[in-house]
């Protein structure tokens, strides 16, 4: 495997011992290559002993739109971080006590390529708190979990199905100027450009 194929992955530690561990371990692989913080790389792989302040302002950090794919190397995680971090952006979680360098290549790797990587556990943690969190708060207050409520994928499907701003207030009995706010509303949330990109979105999210 030559320069051009390899992963160029930033790493970032708590400490310095870990630092060290870590690029020792990494350093032999012919799949990657590490390099310093102001390079441009397509993953982070970030090694953390908790999820305490510190750790979460460096993952908003590195969580910037166009930014690296992350890897998150960390102690025991409780489920309300485990949900903030995916949530976020982190691409692949696992435990420090679980990572090889095998599985550190195998999950930049899949990072590089667009996927997610969770350990069965905690994937099923997540899931059974993301459920919680539909069933409890999201559904009484008729909101989904694309963050778009009842009213608004209704004038989306009306939208999708060809009827015009006034059409709309008629059928939900609406005001023209309510359904006009429910759209800027969609669009500027979810930064899109028309309602033609506001329908595509719905469809693709499968919301209507």
């Amino acid at each position: 495997m030559n320069a051009h194929q390899q992963i160029a992955v930033v790493l970032h530690a708590t400490d310095s011992i870990t630092r060290a561990g870590v690029t020792a371990a990494l350093r032999s692989r012919p799949e990657l290559r590490l390099v310093g913080p102001d390079e441009a790389a397509p993953v982070a792989l970030v090694v953390l002993d908790r999820l305490d302040a510190e750790a979460q302002v460096l993952l908003r950090r590195l969580q910037a739109p166009g930014s690296a794919g992350i890897v998150l190397v960390a102690g025991d995680i409780a489920d309300p971080e485990l949900l903030n971090v995916v949530s976020s952006g982190v691409s692949a979680v696992i435990r420090r006590s679980d990572a090889t360098p095998d599985t550190l290549v195998r999950l930049v790797k899949a990072t590089a390529a667009g996927q997610g990587a969770l350990p069965a556990d905690l994937l099923g943690r997540l899931l059974d708190r993301v459920s919680r969190l539909q069933r409890n708060v999201l559904n009484p207050n008729g909101w989904s979990m694309a963050g778009m409520s009842d009213r608004e994928t209704e004038v989306l499907r009306l939208i999708a199905d060809g009827f015009e701003t006034r059409e709309i207030a008629e059928k939900l009995c609406y005001s023209q100027r309510t359904v006009k706010s429910i759209l800027h509303d969609i669009t500027n949330r979810f930064q899109l450009r028309n309602r033609a990109h506001a329908v595509a979105f719905a469809l693709r999210e499968g919301l209507i």
